[in-house]
């Protein structure tokens, strides 16, 4: 079998090696579609044309009736290797995200050991390279020490400031520890922004209360407010460059419509654009999270700054617990959901029901990433490009069911959603790795480089 020609192939991959995609609905950088050819070579798009006659691929796809998008860069994730495996590790993790779409994927530090230095980030390099069927890479975590590591190491993305909803040393919810960390350098920071003052008097005021629902209390809209308007002010203090992770209010929306310097950016999921506080009827701690679902209000809120551009793109935030650890009672129950699976066909569902449409969900969820981050030749379809590519399907709407979940936890806050835009091929670095519900699990990603950008100060 040659590199190109199918999965479970068992020969180590090698170069040069092409791929002929044919008659695909095409979206192309500047968001309009098109149907037409892709030819890869290697790792690289050579070629997007109506139609390209002259080559002699090693493998030809016809794409009839498929909408060929760049592949999904999922900036927050918590795939919990080392230390906690049997949540979810590197191999499975990368499984899932294979047949949802993404190709790339930035991971947080709070692993055991966490990822606060060089020495760890180095660990996690080398476990993916081993593991890792998609593109990765790995954020620094922050301390209220300040380590030298948060100047220096690499390659990362930036520092992750868990400035709430943390126990331990990557816990910075002092103001000047924080602002230590906005004072040194110019690496961007990504900020998880919880008041941790504000949750810890509300787990006080109610502290006898067990339904899961009181969590969106506790840790309410004025506790994300809070930790922004600082993480924003000390941004805007040393011109630092800031994303504000899993944006989740109207308020932090309503903020950064009024108050966004061009160095700052935000994120928000798909649970808490389509989630609210009602899940927790339905499906109780599985809708506990960090910072927890809102109101229908704040959905729409949100909704509206995305398409904006107030809110700059999608995160999943894929944070996954084991059913047994979800069945405890509330607050025992820790907070997380996965998401990588799910996370474009719930967008593209979205699109199909007019809130959006797909250009708008590619470019959230690849284009806009990639961009933020100064990842070169990421999140377009254009020659030139990585051959990170995600064919979906459109026309068809099939059900999330947990026994087809490829993550480790094997359950999703979505179980039962009718959507459509389910991955039907996925390629990284032009080899197939997902093909209608089979993985090549010999296929490995690389780890992703992260260049200086405009954005950055």
């Amino acid at each position: 079998m040659t590199p190109c020609s199918g999965l479970n192939d068992l020969h180590p991959m090698s170069f040069p090696c092409s791929l002929l995609i044919r008659h695909a609905q095409i979206i192309l950088p500047n968001g309009e579609l098109i149907i037409g050819d892709v030819l890869t070579r290697d790792r690289t798009i050579v070629e997007v044309a109506p139609e390209i006659t002259n080559a002699t691929p090693t493998r030809e796809i016809d794409a009839q009736g498929l909408t060929l998008l760049p592949g999904v860069i999922d900036p927050q994730v918590h795939f919990r290797e080392p230390g906690l495996e049997h949540k979810e590790d590197l191999f499975t993790a990368s499984c899932a995200c294979a047949k949802g779409g993404v190709t790339s994927f930035l991971e947080m530090p709070n692993t055991r050991p966490p990822t606060i230095t060089q020495q760890a980030l180095n660990d996690k390099l080398q476990r993916a390279s081993q593991k890792c069927l998609v593109n990765y890479g790995f954020f620094i975590g922050a301390t209220a020490d300040h380590l030298p590591d948060l100047i220096l190491a690499k390659p990362t993305p930036g520092i992750k400031v868990f400035m709430g909803s943390m126990h331990g040393q990557l816990l910075v919810d002092q103001e000047a520890a924080l602002e230590a960390i906005f004072a040194q350098g110019k690496r961007l920071i990504a900020v998880h922004a919880e008041d941790q003052d504000r949750i810890n008097q509300r787990r006080k005021e109610f502290a006898d209360i067990h339904d899961p629902a009181i969590h969106s209390q506790i840790q309410d809209n004025q506790a994300a407010l809070l930790a922004t308007q600082l993480a924003l002010k000390l941004s805007k203090k040393y011109q630092r460059r800031l994303h504000i992770l899993h944006m989740s209010t109207a308020q932090e929306a309503d903020l950064l419509r009024q108050d966004k310097p061009s160095w700052v950016t935000a994120e928000v999921t798909p649970q808490h654009l389509l989630l609210n506080t009602s899940a927790y009827d339905k499906i109780g701690t599985l809708a506990q999270m960090n910072p927890p679902l809102r109101s229908p209000h704040d959905n729409e809120v949100l909704w509206q700054a995305l398409r904006d551009g107030v809110i700059d793109f999608i995160a999943t935030d894929h944070a996954p617990h084991t059913l047994e650890e979800k069945a405890q009672q509330y607050p025992n129950s820790p907070s997380g959901m996965p998401g990588v699976e799910t996370s474009l066909p719930l967008m593209l569902t979205a699109a199909m029901q007019g809130k959006c449409n797909v250009a708008q969900v590619a470019h959230w969820m690849s284009s806009a990433v990639a961009q933020a981050y100064g990842i070169p030749n990421k999140g377009a379809i254009a020659p030139g490009y990585d051959a990170d590519l995600v064919l979906v399907d459109l026309n068809t709407y099939h059900p999330v069911r947990r026994e087809e979940l490829l993550t480790k936890c094997g359950w999703s806050p979505f179980e039962g959603w009718e959507l459509t835009g389910w991955p039907m091929i996925t390629i990284v670095g032009g080899q197939i790795v997902y093909d209608k519900g089979k993985l090549n699990t010999n296929v490995r990603g690389q780890a992703l480089e992260f260049k200086q950008d405009k954005l950055r100060t």
